[in-house]
């Protein structure tokens, strides 16, 4: 007999977490068309040949993940979804990862020529640490368990986005290309909820573990991080050393790994602390956000959150 095909009731939720990411995700809704990037082309035209390059590899490397996150990672994490609306949640962060890698042809479009956004693109394909770390994260992807794949999405999301967002948000902190990165604003923003909702759900696969498989998965979990950081200050010194700016980003790479650590629900691994990081970068990230735990109001901030390991008894208090 042919199983029945279900359809999906939100005015049943079996977790509270996917509703409120819903809502979220649905709140912060935007698109490209929305900012007038063209606004940017005097600032961009006042930048060295050295800036220009740097920028474009800088969008070049994000479009990449971009990319890889919307047409393969959301899609592998589908398939360990625990209830419909997690599915749809999943749904959801795919559209805007598309967006995403959308949003940032549309800066290309703006600030660049028709060769340039060809040679940008030709760059993405052949510098070898940023095929590096995709082919790293799409074989876990594609092999990995349920759970490592999580990892993956969550370090991506909340770790490897970052060295690129550095370019953007330090010349929002000095008033230049203010339109594009409220791009970046943006993007970061949706990443932020989707590395915390994708950590959640690690932790709920993870504490149900046994001690011996859990630190099996926590030390795999560290050595993944530790080859992504390294080849990440690689990538770091490439595209930063000319501007001076290396030190500064290892600095935001350290927290953000950090973040991403936390979003698992494991503790931080390097000394680095928000207070280290640039606060010409820190300005820029929480201009017009708040900055509160996602959990307690699911909120649009960027700070490390005072956020403790979750497990099902954690949400199972909503349904009461």
């Amino acid at each position: 007999m042919t199983e029945a095909y279900k359809a999906i009731n939100w005015n049943r939720i079996d977790d509270m977490i996917d509703k409120l990411t819903w809502e979220k995700l649905v709140e912060q809704f935007w698109t490209d068309t929305r900012i007038p990037l063209s606004n940017d082309l005097s600032d961009w035209n006042k930048l060295s040949l050295g800036e220009k390059d740097m920028i474009a590899k800088v969008f070049g490397g994000l479009t990449l993940l971009d990319t890889l996150q919307s047409q393969d990672g959301i899609e592998v994490l589908k398939k360990s979804s625990r209830t419909q609306h997690e599915e749809a949640v999943y749904n959801n962060i795919e559209f805007m990862e598309s967006m995403h890698a959308k949003s940032y042809s549309a800066i290309f479009s703006t600030l660049n020529t028709k060769s340039e956004i060809e040679e940008i693109f030709e760059w993405t394909q052949t510098d070898p640490m940023l095929q590096k770390k995709a082919q790293k994260i799409n074989g876990i992807y594609q092999e990995g368990t349920e759970l490592q794949k999580k990892v993956a999405s969550v370090f991506l999301e909340s770790f490897l986005f970052y060295s690129g967002f550095y370019a953007p948000l330090y010349y929002l902190g000095n008033g230049k290309l203010t339109n594009v990165a409220e791009i970046i604003k943006l993007i970061l923003r949706d990443e932020s909820v989707h590395g915390t909702y994708i950590g959640y759900k690690f932790q709920i696969g993870y504490n149900q573990l046994g001690e011996k498989e859990k630190d099996e998965l926590k030390n795999w979990t560290f050595e993944l991080l530790f080859e992504l950081y390294e080849n990440e200050t690689e990538y770091t010194s490439y595209l930063y050393d000319e501007m001076g700016w290396t030190e500064d980003v290892g600095v935001f790479l350290r927290y953000n790994a950090n973040k991403a650590l936390q979003n698992l629900g494991f503790d931080p691994l390097f000394p680095d602390k928000a207070d280290d990081v640039n606060p010409i970068i820190m300005n820029g990230i929480s201009t017009g956000t708040s900055n509160h735990d996602f959990f307690s109001q699911v909120g649009n901030g960027y700070l490390v959150g005072m956020v403790e390991s979750m497990d099902d008894s954690d949400y199972e208090k909503w349904m009461s």
